[in-house]
């Protein structure tokens, strides 16, 4: 069972006593450790544990008994809502990638040296919010692919960025809140800005590709999870 890494701690703790539960570590039914044990066991505090309860009991993972404990289901829950959630993100990611390597092209041959700038500022601020409040990144990092999409000069492939955006928002946020063990995609980014700087349209879809594909196939790896 792997351990905490760097980023959102509950969707962690979430991860591991999901894991916990999958191999009936209390058994069917048993009753869990209270939130000290089981904060001390993690090594995280206690409101971390308590939310991962919150967030378990929902998906019907285990329950909580107020004046008893919290207890594991008899069975495992199969969580249609994740499902379905990492179904609708693959096909927005299937979208994402139709837009923005065509996007990324574009702009790698008609961006201007005075862009550059504005959008390394752009990348500075997703760095800033990496591993902070979801909202709050993922404003950022959609700010600066916006901004990609912008530099291609395509309006037609603007509009259709921007109208799929508050959608895409709603799922990128709910992903980091609830994912753990997200890939950084820190490098890809800093690619394409690097490809973009040196007009170099081949380079520039690399790095889209990679980025767009490492998160469809970490939430393909995670299917098997939701089973």
């Amino acid at each position: 069972m792997a351990g905490l890494t760097h980023g959102p701690v509950v969707p962690q703790v979430e991860r591991l006593l999901r894991e916990m539960l999958r191999e009936q570590r209390w058994g069917a039914g048993g009753r869990l450790p209270n939130e000290v044990r089981l904060a001390a066991e993690l090594g995280v505090g206690r409101s971390s544990v308590r939310e991962a309860i919150r967030l378990l009991a929902h998906d019907g993972w285990v329950e909580v008994r107020h004046g008893a404990g919290t207890f594991a289901a008899r069975e495992i829950p199969v969580d249609v809502g994740r499902m379905l959630r990492r179904a609708e993100l693959l096909e927005l990611h299937e979208v994402r990638r139709a837009l923005e390597v065509e996007a990324a092209r574009l702009a790698a041959r008609r961006i201007r040296r005075e862009d550059v700038a504005g959008l390394a500022a752009r990348l500075a601020g997703r760095q800033e919010h990496l591993g902070g409040g979801p909202a709050a990144f993922v404003d950022a990092d959609l700010e600066f692919h916006r901004r990609v999409v912008e530099l291609s000069g395509n309006a037609v492939l603007l509009g259709l960025f921007d109208s799929v955006r508050p959608r895409l928002r709603e799922a990128l946020i709910d992903m980091v809140a609830h994912e753990a063990g997200l890939p950084d995609q820190s490098c890809a980014h800093a690619e394409l800005l690097t490809a973009l700087e040196h007009r170099d349209p081949e380079a520039a879809i690399a790095a889209t590709v990679s980025n767009v594909d490492s998160i469809m196939n970490f939430l393909r790896s995670q299917q098997g999870d939701d089973q």
